[in-house]
């Protein structure tokens, strides 16, 4: 995109020998400020999972806007609460060593929220609170996706079977039934309007398509989170309401029911959401990779390359090159384990040892790849920060 300067990137890691990633301290800035400008007045929990680098998590949260953290999974949650005093676990755990662990240390128990979507889950974090001693917060995750036809249209992510107020306050009444476990929250994710473009690439009807049901999820969701919040309040007081994504700042902060948006994604500015029409994030996390074959004038080939995103396989979950310029992916190949080939106008003016820089199309993917970024600051690497992989934590 126009608003990146490749090649001051390039001349500032010109001595880093690929493959690596690089993170733009001006651009994740700028897209920081955006997305509290976005919130409306609204926190943003930060989400760990698109993040991946405690560095980047503190420096976020030091900034106007942002509060606490929305986390992977419990293991990493614990860790991450050794410095952050608010995690919220946004995904249920069945690893009753760490949830343990959790009850068992009292500074811990204070600063984590584990997640919870049905009776089972609380059973097993109910079981730890009894044999560690301590109270332990519990939060519910309400599904969000838009569900219509008697069940036969389902538009979002399969995540919780908590849909109806009715549900919800059973399951509130569940909680506080346990004496070691504090009902603290509710959390609903609205993938089908947060993670889902509304100009992506390809049929218009489809595009369409999407937008309509976006508008239709949209006003059947805020009608419905507002009265399960109603329904679990009539059970428990509630510390916090999260929800949203970067992708759904504006919309979900819109909800007077909501207390807070949870998002990270929009901070290193992935190809995904180069497909959204409401906002424009500048690029700010890259990989990059070497030259290492000229198959033919007309292209060339990077060793390695083939970091897919998550979900569905389809070229839309493939890197993107973006610099030098006029370069694609083969249809054949695409983006492979172990070699690349590139063609379009760009590919012509490659040599050995030239270098490529390549977009994720998901912002967490990338750190599953790299032990550090590179952190540039204009022309300059100001910093090498670790990624999770990079500190040894397999939390993931």
């Amino acid at each position: 995109m126009s608003t990146v300067d490749y090649a001051a990137l390039d001349r500032a890691t010109r001595e880093i020998r690929p493959p690596f990633a690089v993170l733009d301290l001006r651009a994740l800035h700028h897209n920081a400020e955006s997305m509290r400008r976005r919130a409306g007045g609204r926190p943003i929990r930060v989400a760990s999972k698109s993040v991946r680098c405690r560095p980047v998590l503190r420096s976020v949260l030091a900034l106007p806007g942002f509060a606490g953290v929305l986390a992977f999974t419990l293991p990493e949650a614990l860790w991450l609460a050794e410095e952050f005093d608010d995690v919220l676990v946004g995904y249920p755990t069945a690893d009753d060593d760490a949830l343990r662990r959790l009850a068992a240390e009292p500074a811990l128990a204070a600063r984590v929220t584990v997640m919870a979507d049905c009776p089972a889950h609380l059973d097993r974090i109910a079981a730890a609170a009894d044999a560690g001693g301590q109270p332990l917060r519990v939060c519910l995750d309400l599904d969000a996706s838009l569900t219509a036809l008697g069940g036969r249209l389902h538009f979002g992510t399969h995540r919780s079977p908590l849909h109806t107020p009715a549900q919800a306050r059973d399951l509130a009444r569940a909680v506080v039934a346990r004496p070691g476990l504090r009902l603290v929250g509710v959390m609903a994710y609205e993938a089908q309007i947060a993670g889902v473009g509304d100009k992506a690439p390809g049929a218009p009807l489809r595009r369409a398509a999407i937008r309509a049901l976006q508008g239709v999820s949209r006003r059947e969701l805020r009608l419905r989170r507002a009265a399960v919040v109603a329904a679990v309040r009539e059970v428990a007081p509630l510390e916090f309401v999260n929800g949203g994504g970067t992708g759904s700042l504006e919309s979900t902060a819109a909800e007077a029911a909501v207390t807070e948006l949870g998002a990270g994604s929009g901070l290193y500015a992935p190809t995904l959401f180069d497909t959204y029409r409401g906002f424009r994030p500048r690029p700010a996390a890259f990989f990059v990779q070497s030259v290492v074959r000229r198959p033919s004038a007309a292209r060339a080939t990077v060793l390695g390359g083939g970091w897919p995103a998550s979900g569905a396989a389809g070229d839309d979950r493939l890197p993107t090159p973006v610099w030098p310029p006029g370069l694609r992916l083969t249809r054949l190949e695409g983006a492979g384990e172990v070699q690349t080939p590139l063609t379009g106008p760009g590919a012509a003016g490659l040599a050995i040892g030239d270098r490529v820089w390549f977009r994720h199309t998901k912002a967490g993917e990338l750190c599953e790849r790299v032990n550090a970024l590179h952190l540039v600051d204009g022309d300059r690497v100001v910093d090498v920060l670790p990624t999770y992989r990079g500190e040894g934590r397999a939390l993931l």
